[in-house]
Protein backbone atom coordinates (compact mmCIF):
# COMPACT_ATOMS: atom_id res chain seq x y z
CA UNK A 1 0.00 0.00 0.00
CA UNK A 2 2.76 2.04 1.26
CA UNK A 3 4.36 1.77 -2.47
CA UNK A 4 1.45 2.54 -4.29
CA UNK A 5 0.65 5.83 -2.08
CA UNK A 6 4.07 6.96 -2.78
CA UNK A 7 4.28 6.56 -6.30
CA UNK A 8 5.47 10.00 -7.86
CA UNK A 9 3.19 10.05 -10.54
CA UNK A 10 0.46 9.81 -8.09
CA UNK A 11 1.19 12.41 -6.34
CA UNK A 12 1.51 14.63 -8.61
CA UNK A 13 -1.81 13.87 -10.13
CA UNK A 14 -3.54 12.98 -6.71
CA UNK A 15 -4.72 17.14 -6.29
CA UNK A 16 -6.23 17.20 -9.30
CA UNK A 17 -8.03 14.06 -8.41
CA UNK A 18 -10.47 15.02 -5.52
CA UNK A 19 -14.25 14.42 -5.40
CA UNK A 20 -13.82 12.50 -8.01
CA UNK A 21 -13.91 8.64 -8.01
CA UNK A 22 -10.72 7.61 -9.29
CA UNK A 23 -9.12 4.62 -9.47
CA UNK A 24 -5.36 2.86 -10.24
CA UNK A 25 -6.51 -0.78 -12.32
CA UNK A 26 -4.16 -3.49 -13.61
CA UNK A 27 -1.14 -4.63 -14.31
CA UNK A 28 0.12 -1.48 -12.20
CA UNK A 29 -1.41 -3.28 -8.94
CA UNK A 30 -0.87 -6.60 -9.98
CA UNK A 31 3.18 -6.10 -10.21
CA UNK A 32 3.45 -3.82 -7.04
CA UNK A 33 1.49 -6.78 -5.05
CA UNK A 34 4.35 -9.44 -6.50
CA UNK A 35 7.07 -6.87 -5.59
CA UNK A 36 7.59 -5.60 -8.92
CA UNK A 37 8.80 -2.11 -10.42
CA UNK A 38 6.51 -0.99 -12.92
CA UNK A 39 5.32 2.29 -14.84
CA UNK A 40 2.45 0.80 -16.69
CA UNK A 41 -0.01 3.29 -14.40
CA UNK A 42 -3.48 2.86 -15.79
CA UNK A 43 -6.17 5.21 -14.38
CA UNK A 44 -10.36 5.23 -14.28
CA UNK A 45 -12.32 8.18 -13.58
CA UNK A 46 -15.98 8.39 -13.66
CA UNK A 47 -15.96 11.53 -15.32
CA UNK A 48 -18.87 12.28 -18.49
CA UNK A 49 -16.34 14.22 -20.66
CA UNK A 50 -13.29 12.13 -19.98
CA UNK A 51 -11.58 13.52 -22.77
CA UNK A 52 -11.50 16.88 -21.53
CA UNK A 53 -11.02 15.91 -18.24
CA UNK A 54 -7.41 13.90 -19.76
CA UNK A 55 -6.61 17.00 -21.71
CA UNK A 56 -7.35 19.52 -18.85
CA UNK A 57 -4.90 17.45 -16.12
CA UNK A 58 -2.35 17.46 -19.30
CA UNK A 59 -2.19 21.06 -19.56
CA UNK A 60 -2.09 21.47 -15.47
CA UNK A 61 0.74 18.78 -15.03
CA UNK A 62 2.73 19.78 -18.13
CA UNK A 63 2.11 16.40 -19.65
CA UNK A 64 1.49 15.38 -23.48
CA UNK A 65 -1.93 14.29 -24.52
CA UNK A 66 -2.27 11.50 -26.81
CA UNK A 67 -5.79 10.06 -27.99
CA UNK A 68 -5.13 6.08 -27.87
CA UNK A 69 -8.87 4.91 -28.84
CA UNK A 70 -11.55 7.91 -28.95
CA UNK A 71 -13.90 5.83 -29.49
CA UNK A 72 -13.34 3.43 -26.80
CA UNK A 73 -12.07 7.43 -24.78
CA UNK A 74 -8.80 5.84 -23.92
CA UNK A 75 -6.39 8.34 -23.69
CA UNK A 76 -2.45 8.54 -22.72
CA UNK A 77 0.07 11.75 -20.82
CA UNK A 78 3.36 11.31 -20.73
CA UNK A 79 5.36 13.04 -18.06
CA UNK A 80 8.01 15.89 -18.83
CA UNK A 81 10.80 13.03 -17.93
CA UNK A 82 9.25 11.22 -21.04
CA UNK A 83 9.10 8.13 -18.95
CA UNK A 84 6.48 7.91 -16.57
CA UNK A 85 2.98 7.84 -19.14
CA UNK A 86 -0.62 7.08 -17.79
CA UNK A 87 -3.37 5.75 -19.50
CA UNK A 88 -6.74 7.50 -18.78
CA UNK A 89 -10.73 6.33 -19.61
CA UNK A 90 -13.90 5.59 -17.42
CA UNK A 91 -15.29 2.88 -16.34
CA UNK A 92 -17.89 0.36 -18.73
CA UNK A 93 -21.01 1.99 -18.08
CA UNK A 94 -19.54 4.32 -15.67
CA UNK A 95 -19.78 1.73 -12.83
CA UNK A 96 -16.37 0.67 -11.41
CA UNK A 97 -17.60 -2.63 -10.31
CA UNK A 98 -19.47 -3.33 -13.72
CA UNK A 99 -15.57 -2.36 -14.96
CA UNK A 100 -13.66 -4.82 -13.23
CA UNK A 101 -15.91 -7.97 -13.42
CA UNK A 102 -15.66 -7.50 -17.29
CA UNK A 103 -11.85 -8.05 -17.15
CA UNK A 104 -10.39 -11.11 -18.06
CA UNK A 105 -8.20 -12.13 -15.67
CA UNK A 106 -8.44 -12.18 -11.83
CA UNK A 107 -4.97 -11.19 -11.22
CA UNK A 108 -5.26 -7.67 -13.24
CA UNK A 109 -9.16 -7.03 -11.74
CA UNK A 110 -7.95 -5.38 -8.69
CA UNK A 111 -8.02 -1.82 -8.65
CA UNK A 112 -6.78 0.80 -5.99
CA UNK A 113 -9.11 3.98 -4.67
CA UNK A 114 -6.92 6.94 -4.82
CA UNK A 115 -9.24 9.10 -2.61
CA UNK A 116 -10.02 6.23 -0.23
CA UNK A 117 -6.57 4.58 -0.02
CA UNK A 118 -7.73 1.26 -0.18
CA UNK A 119 -7.77 -2.02 -2.51
CA UNK A 120 -10.89 -3.08 -4.11
CA UNK A 121 -10.36 -6.96 -4.96
CA UNK A 122 -13.30 -8.13 -6.15
CA UNK A 123 -12.51 -11.48 -7.18
CA UNK A 124 -10.52 -12.44 -4.88
CA UNK A 125 -6.89 -11.58 -7.22
CA UNK A 126 -5.31 -10.78 -4.05
CA UNK A 127 -5.21 -14.62 -3.22
CA UNK A 128 -4.95 -15.87 -6.65
CA UNK A 129 -1.38 -13.80 -6.34
CA UNK A 130 -0.43 -15.37 -3.25
CA UNK A 131 -1.43 -18.79 -4.64
CA UNK A 132 0.27 -18.14 -7.85
CA UNK A 133 -2.58 -19.42 -9.84
CA UNK A 134 -4.38 -17.86 -13.10
CA UNK A 135 -8.16 -17.86 -12.73
CA UNK A 136 -10.65 -16.27 -15.10
CA UNK A 137 -13.14 -14.03 -14.20
CA UNK A 138 -16.03 -14.80 -16.46
CA UNK A 139 -16.63 -17.25 -19.30
CA UNK A 140 -18.39 -14.81 -21.36
CA UNK A 141 -15.50 -12.24 -20.98
CA UNK A 142 -13.14 -14.46 -23.29
CA UNK A 143 -15.94 -15.17 -25.15
CA UNK A 144 -16.83 -11.31 -26.41
CA UNK A 145 -12.55 -11.14 -26.79
CA UNK A 146 -10.96 -14.35 -27.88
CA UNK A 147 -7.58 -12.75 -27.84
CA UNK A 148 -7.67 -12.80 -23.93
CA UNK A 149 -7.44 -16.21 -24.11
CA UNK A 150 -3.75 -15.54 -25.67
CA UNK A 151 -3.25 -13.41 -22.62
CA UNK A 152 -3.51 -16.35 -20.21
CA UNK A 153 -0.25 -17.69 -21.74
CA UNK A 154 1.04 -14.23 -21.74
CA UNK A 155 0.80 -13.71 -17.80
CA UNK A 156 1.97 -17.42 -17.58
CA UNK A 157 4.64 -16.98 -18.98
CA UNK A 158 5.56 -13.85 -17.36
CA UNK A 159 4.53 -14.62 -13.81
CA UNK A 160 5.38 -18.34 -14.19
CA UNK A 161 1.72 -19.11 -12.46
CA UNK A 162 -0.09 -22.12 -12.91
CA UNK A 163 -3.35 -22.14 -15.08
CA UNK A 164 -6.26 -23.18 -13.33
CA UNK A 165 -7.62 -26.49 -14.65
CA UNK A 166 -11.21 -23.96 -15.61
CA UNK A 167 -9.18 -21.67 -17.38
CA UNK A 168 -7.50 -24.74 -19.47
CA UNK A 169 -11.08 -26.56 -19.83
CA UNK A 170 -12.51 -22.97 -21.17
CA UNK A 171 -9.12 -22.80 -23.79
CA UNK A 172 -9.69 -26.02 -25.19
CA UNK A 173 -13.13 -24.83 -25.74
CA UNK A 174 -12.93 -21.50 -27.43
CA UNK A 175 -9.84 -22.20 -29.10
CA UNK A 176 -11.02 -21.73 -32.58
CA UNK A 177 -12.39 -17.96 -31.75
CA UNK A 178 -8.78 -16.70 -31.65
CA UNK A 179 -9.25 -16.17 -35.24
CA UNK A 180 -12.15 -13.49 -34.37
CA UNK A 181 -9.03 -11.42 -33.33
CA UNK A 182 -6.90 -9.07 -35.15
CA UNK A 183 -3.45 -10.59 -35.89
CA UNK A 184 -2.14 -7.11 -34.99
CA UNK A 185 -3.34 -7.45 -31.43
CA UNK A 186 -2.27 -11.36 -31.46
CA UNK A 187 1.17 -10.78 -32.66
CA UNK A 188 1.52 -8.12 -29.89
CA UNK A 189 0.44 -11.06 -27.26
CA UNK A 190 2.76 -13.47 -28.25
CA UNK A 191 5.33 -11.69 -28.53
CA UNK A 192 5.39 -10.01 -25.21
CA UNK A 193 4.86 -14.15 -24.24
CA UNK A 194 8.05 -14.47 -25.77
CA UNK A 195 9.38 -12.08 -23.96
CA UNK A 196 8.71 -13.68 -20.60
CA UNK A 197 10.63 -15.76 -18.48
CA UNK A 198 8.39 -18.90 -18.44
CA UNK A 199 7.35 -19.19 -22.18
CA UNK A 200 8.44 -22.59 -22.70
CA UNK A 201 5.99 -23.54 -19.86
CA UNK A 202 3.21 -21.49 -21.32
CA UNK A 203 3.76 -22.71 -24.90
CA UNK A 204 2.87 -26.47 -23.84
CA UNK A 205 0.11 -25.42 -22.02
CA UNK A 206 -1.01 -23.55 -25.42
CA UNK A 207 -0.31 -26.86 -27.08
CA UNK A 208 -2.61 -29.01 -24.57
CA UNK A 209 -5.38 -27.08 -25.33
CA UNK A 210 -5.27 -26.81 -29.19
CA UNK A 211 -4.63 -22.91 -28.81
CA UNK A 212 -1.17 -23.22 -30.22
CA UNK A 213 -2.47 -25.39 -33.80
CA UNK A 214 -5.33 -23.38 -34.25
CA UNK A 215 -3.02 -19.95 -34.45
CA UNK A 216 -0.22 -21.70 -36.02
CA UNK A 217 -1.92 -24.74 -38.08
CA UNK A 218 2.08 -25.88 -39.39
CA UNK A 219 2.55 -27.12 -36.00
CA UNK A 220 0.09 -30.15 -37.03
CA UNK A 221 2.71 -31.21 -39.37
CA UNK A 222 5.31 -30.57 -36.83
CA UNK A 223 3.78 -32.67 -34.38
CA UNK A 224 3.95 -35.90 -36.73
CA UNK A 225 7.62 -36.10 -36.48
CA UNK A 226 8.88 -38.59 -33.34
CA UNK A 227 11.95 -39.27 -31.40
CA UNK A 228 15.02 -40.49 -32.69
CA UNK A 229 18.46 -41.36 -32.55
CA UNK A 230 19.53 -38.06 -32.64
CA UNK A 231 16.83 -36.51 -30.67
CA UNK A 232 15.13 -37.84 -27.15
CA UNK A 233 12.00 -35.81 -28.03
CA UNK A 234 9.58 -35.61 -30.69
CA UNK A 235 10.00 -32.77 -33.20
CA UNK A 236 7.16 -29.62 -31.50
CA UNK A 237 8.85 -30.86 -28.08
CA UNK A 238 12.33 -30.04 -28.92
CA UNK A 239 11.35 -26.69 -30.63
CA UNK A 240 9.53 -25.87 -27.41
CA UNK A 241 12.75 -27.31 -25.60
CA UNK A 242 14.82 -24.91 -27.77
CA UNK A 243 13.17 -21.77 -26.47
CA UNK A 244 13.53 -23.18 -22.60
CA UNK A 245 17.38 -23.51 -23.37
CA UNK A 246 17.41 -20.23 -24.92
CA UNK A 247 16.27 -18.29 -21.70
CA UNK A 248 18.63 -20.69 -19.65
CA UNK A 249 21.72 -19.32 -21.83
CA UNK A 250 20.25 -15.73 -21.43
CA UNK A 251 20.23 -15.70 -17.90
CA UNK A 252 23.83 -17.53 -17.46
CA UNK A 253 25.37 -15.65 -20.14
CA UNK A 254 27.49 -12.17 -19.77
CA UNK A 255 25.94 -9.06 -19.68
CA UNK A 256 27.75 -7.83 -22.76
CA UNK A 257 25.33 -10.80 -24.02
CA UNK A 258 22.48 -10.09 -21.89
CA UNK A 259 22.40 -6.03 -22.99
CA UNK A 260 22.81 -7.56 -26.66
CA UNK A 261 19.35 -9.35 -26.46
CA UNK A 262 18.02 -6.70 -23.94
CA UNK A 263 17.77 -4.36 -27.13
CA UNK A 264 14.63 -3.50 -28.49
CA UNK A 265 15.02 -2.70 -31.93
CA UNK A 266 12.40 -4.90 -33.52
CA UNK A 267 9.48 -2.82 -31.92
CA UNK A 268 8.29 -3.36 -28.42
CA UNK A 269 9.54 -5.95 -26.70
CA UNK A 270 13.26 -7.34 -26.35
CA UNK A 271 15.28 -8.98 -29.64
CA UNK A 272 15.57 -11.92 -26.56
CA UNK A 273 11.58 -12.45 -27.64
CA UNK A 274 12.38 -12.66 -31.17
CA UNK A 275 14.99 -15.39 -31.04
CA UNK A 276 12.96 -17.09 -28.75
CA UNK A 277 10.27 -16.74 -31.48
CA UNK A 278 13.08 -17.76 -33.88
CA UNK A 279 14.15 -20.67 -32.15
CA UNK A 280 10.14 -21.86 -31.59
CA UNK A 281 10.24 -21.87 -35.84
CA UNK A 282 13.90 -22.93 -36.27
CA UNK A 283 12.94 -26.63 -37.62
CA UNK A 284 9.25 -26.19 -39.03
CA UNK A 285 11.17 -27.42 -42.62
CA UNK A 286 11.30 -31.09 -41.24
CA UNK A 287 7.68 -32.55 -41.28
CA UNK A 288 8.70 -31.28 -45.70
CA UNK A 289 12.05 -33.41 -46.23
CA UNK A 290 11.43 -36.16 -43.46
CA UNK A 291 13.62 -39.60 -44.87
CA UNK A 292 14.21 -42.21 -43.49
CA UNK A 293 17.50 -44.56 -44.31
CA UNK A 294 16.38 -47.95 -45.35
CA UNK A 295 19.88 -49.75 -43.75
CA UNK A 296 20.21 -47.82 -40.80
CA UNK A 297 16.85 -46.74 -39.83
CA UNK A 298 18.64 -42.71 -39.25
CA UNK A 299 15.76 -40.07 -39.76
CA UNK A 300 17.37 -37.42 -42.04
CA UNK A 301 16.16 -33.84 -42.65
CA UNK A 302 17.84 -32.75 -45.80
CA UNK A 303 17.85 -29.20 -46.64
CA UNK A 304 15.21 -28.65 -43.64
CA UNK A 305 16.66 -25.30 -43.15
CA UNK A 306 15.61 -23.84 -46.48
CA UNK A 307 12.73 -25.11 -46.61
CA UNK A 308 11.72 -23.41 -42.82
CA UNK A 309 13.01 -20.00 -43.92
CA UNK A 310 10.85 -20.06 -46.58
CA UNK A 311 7.84 -21.67 -45.01
CA UNK A 312 8.14 -18.77 -42.10
CA UNK A 313 7.83 -15.82 -44.47
CA UNK A 314 3.94 -16.52 -45.10
CA UNK A 315 2.94 -17.43 -41.71
CA UNK A 316 4.76 -14.10 -40.17
CA UNK A 317 3.48 -11.96 -43.08
CA UNK A 318 -0.18 -13.17 -41.98
CA UNK A 319 0.87 -12.57 -38.29
CA UNK A 320 1.83 -9.19 -39.58
CA UNK A 321 5.29 -8.93 -38.74
CA UNK A 322 7.30 -6.05 -40.20
CA UNK A 323 9.99 -7.09 -43.04
CA UNK A 324 12.69 -6.14 -41.15
CA UNK A 325 11.29 -9.12 -38.46
CA UNK A 326 10.53 -11.25 -40.74
CA UNK A 327 14.47 -11.04 -42.50
CA UNK A 328 15.73 -11.55 -38.91
CA UNK A 329 13.87 -14.66 -38.10
CA UNK A 330 14.15 -15.78 -41.65
CA UNK A 331 17.85 -15.33 -41.33
CA UNK A 332 18.22 -17.57 -38.37
CA UNK A 333 16.07 -20.05 -39.28
CA UNK A 334 17.98 -20.55 -42.18
CA UNK A 335 21.50 -20.53 -40.96
CA UNK A 336 20.92 -22.13 -37.21
CA UNK A 337 22.95 -25.28 -38.36
CA UNK A 338 25.97 -23.35 -39.71
CA UNK A 339 27.72 -22.13 -36.70
CA UNK A 340 27.85 -26.07 -35.28
CA UNK A 341 28.58 -27.48 -38.43
CA UNK A 342 31.48 -24.88 -38.81
CA UNK A 343 33.39 -24.99 -35.21
CA UNK A 344 33.18 -29.20 -36.28
CA UNK A 345 34.48 -29.12 -39.56
CA UNK A 346 38.26 -30.87 -39.12
CA UNK A 347 39.54 -27.71 -41.19
CA UNK A 348 38.56 -24.56 -38.98
CA UNK A 349 40.19 -21.60 -38.65
CA UNK A 350 39.88 -17.92 -38.27
CA UNK A 351 39.88 -17.22 -42.04
CA UNK A 352 36.47 -19.57 -41.15
CA UNK A 353 34.97 -17.43 -38.19
CA UNK A 354 36.05 -14.59 -39.97
CA UNK A 355 33.42 -15.83 -43.40
CA UNK A 356 31.05 -16.59 -40.58
CA UNK A 357 31.10 -12.86 -39.01
CA UNK A 358 30.85 -11.34 -41.93
CA UNK A 359 28.18 -13.49 -43.14
CA UNK A 360 25.77 -13.13 -40.63
CA UNK A 361 26.64 -9.49 -39.97
CA UNK A 362 23.97 -8.35 -37.10
CA UNK A 363 22.83 -11.87 -35.95
CA UNK A 364 26.16 -13.20 -35.22
CA UNK A 365 25.47 -13.34 -31.32
CA UNK A 366 21.69 -14.43 -32.04
CA UNK A 367 22.27 -17.19 -33.91
CA UNK A 368 25.57 -18.62 -32.38
CA UNK A 369 23.21 -19.54 -29.38
CA UNK A 370 20.70 -20.47 -31.00
CA UNK A 371 23.33 -23.13 -32.33
CA UNK A 372 24.04 -23.75 -28.56
CA UNK A 373 20.09 -24.03 -27.66
CA UNK A 374 19.31 -26.73 -30.60
CA UNK A 375 22.62 -28.84 -29.54
CA UNK A 376 21.19 -28.85 -25.85
CA UNK A 377 17.97 -29.67 -26.76
CA UNK A 378 18.78 -32.92 -29.08
CA UNK A 379 20.22 -35.91 -26.76
CA UNK A 380 19.21 -38.96 -28.58
CA UNK A 381 20.79 -42.44 -28.23
CA UNK A 382 23.64 -41.52 -30.62
CA UNK A 383 24.38 -38.13 -28.97
CA UNK A 384 27.20 -38.62 -26.39
CA UNK A 385 27.85 -36.15 -23.65
CA UNK A 386 30.90 -35.50 -24.88
CA UNK A 387 30.26 -34.47 -28.44
CA UNK A 388 27.83 -32.20 -27.09
CA UNK A 389 30.25 -30.52 -24.87
CA UNK A 390 32.60 -30.13 -27.56
CA UNK A 391 30.52 -28.71 -29.81
CA UNK A 392 28.79 -26.09 -26.60
CA UNK A 393 32.63 -25.34 -25.94
CA UNK A 394 33.47 -24.73 -29.72
CA UNK A 395 30.57 -22.56 -29.99
CA UNK A 396 31.10 -20.15 -26.78
CA UNK A 397 34.78 -19.85 -28.38
CA UNK A 398 33.57 -19.03 -31.72
CA UNK A 399 31.61 -16.42 -29.21
CA UNK A 400 34.33 -15.29 -27.71
CA UNK A 401 36.27 -14.18 -30.58
CA UNK A 402 33.67 -12.22 -32.27
CA UNK A 403 33.57 -9.82 -29.00
CA UNK A 404 37.30 -9.75 -29.28
CA UNK A 405 37.43 -8.56 -33.21
CA UNK A 406 33.82 -7.23 -33.36
CA UNK A 407 35.31 -3.34 -32.86
CA UNK A 408 37.92 -4.08 -35.47
CA UNK A 409 35.21 -6.00 -37.87
CA UNK A 410 34.65 -3.34 -40.63
CA UNK A 411 31.58 -3.72 -43.36
CA UNK A 412 31.99 -4.89 -46.58
CA UNK A 413 32.46 -2.09 -49.22
CA UNK A 414 29.97 -1.84 -51.32
CA UNK A 415 31.73 -2.59 -54.59
CA UNK A 416 28.83 -1.92 -57.33
CA UNK A 417 25.24 -0.51 -57.21
CA UNK A 418 22.42 -2.13 -58.70
CA UNK A 419 22.15 0.29 -61.19
CA UNK A 420 25.91 -0.85 -62.44
CA UNK A 421 25.31 -4.26 -62.34
CA UNK A 422 22.24 -3.70 -64.23
CA UNK A 423 24.10 -1.30 -66.86
CA UNK A 424 26.82 -3.97 -67.57
CA UNK A 425 24.74 -6.50 -67.78
CA UNK A 426 22.33 -4.87 -69.92
CA UNK A 427 19.28 -6.49 -67.80
CA UNK A 428 16.28 -4.75 -65.88
CA UNK A 429 14.97 -4.79 -62.15
CA UNK A 430 13.93 -8.33 -61.11
CA UNK A 431 14.70 -11.59 -58.48
CA UNK A 432 17.59 -12.18 -60.67
CA UNK A 433 19.13 -8.82 -59.88
CA UNK A 434 18.68 -9.22 -56.06
CA UNK A 435 20.16 -13.05 -56.95
CA UNK A 436 23.34 -11.41 -58.60
CA UNK A 437 23.69 -8.95 -55.67
CA UNK A 438 23.63 -11.81 -53.33
CA UNK A 439 26.49 -14.28 -54.80
CA UNK A 440 28.69 -10.85 -55.56
CA UNK A 441 28.12 -10.57 -51.68
CA UNK A 442 29.38 -14.24 -51.10
CA UNK A 443 31.97 -13.87 -53.62
CA UNK A 444 32.96 -10.59 -50.91
CA UNK A 445 32.83 -12.74 -48.19
CA UNK A 446 35.05 -15.65 -48.97
CA UNK A 447 38.08 -13.18 -50.41
CA UNK A 448 37.30 -14.28 -54.12
CA UNK A 449 36.12 -10.52 -54.52
CA UNK A 450 38.15 -7.73 -53.39
CA UNK A 451 38.02 -5.07 -55.75
CA UNK A 452 36.19 -3.17 -58.40
CA UNK A 453 38.05 -4.50 -61.41
CA UNK A 454 37.11 -8.28 -59.11
CA UNK A 455 33.66 -7.63 -58.83
CA UNK A 456 32.86 -6.35 -62.61
CA UNK A 457 34.89 -9.65 -63.77
CA UNK A 458 32.79 -12.09 -61.36
CA UNK A 459 29.24 -10.69 -62.44
CA UNK A 460 30.60 -10.77 -66.23
CA UNK A 461 30.58 -14.89 -65.27
CA UNK A 462 27.57 -15.10 -63.52
CA UNK A 463 24.87 -17.32 -66.08
CA UNK A 464 22.78 -15.48 -67.47
CA UNK A 465 20.41 -18.60 -68.05
CA UNK A 466 17.23 -17.26 -65.28
CA UNK A 467 17.42 -13.80 -66.19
Amino acid sequence: MDKIKNNPVLKIIKPYLKDKKAYIVGGYIRDILMNNDSLDLDLIICESDIKYFAKELAEKINAYFIELDNENSIYRLVLEDKINYLDITKPVEDNIEKDILRRDLTINAIAYDINEEKIVDLTNGISDIQNKIIKGISDKNFEDDPLRLLRIFRFAAKTGFNISDELIELTKKLAPLIHKSAKERVNTELMKMFEGKFTAEALLKMLETGLLTEIFPIYNDVKKIPPNSHHHLDLIHHLIETVRQIQIIYENSEEKVKEHLDNIDFGSVKELAYLKFAAFLHDIGKPYCWTIEEETQRHRFIKHDEIGANLCIPILRDLKFSKKQIDYIKTLIKYHIYPSSMVCAPDVNEKAYMRFYRKMENSVIDVIILAMADRLSARGEKVTREMVEKNINSLTELLKNYFQIKNDLKPLPKLLSGNEIMDILNIKQSPFLGEIINMLKEAQISGEVNTKEDAVNFIKNVPLLTK
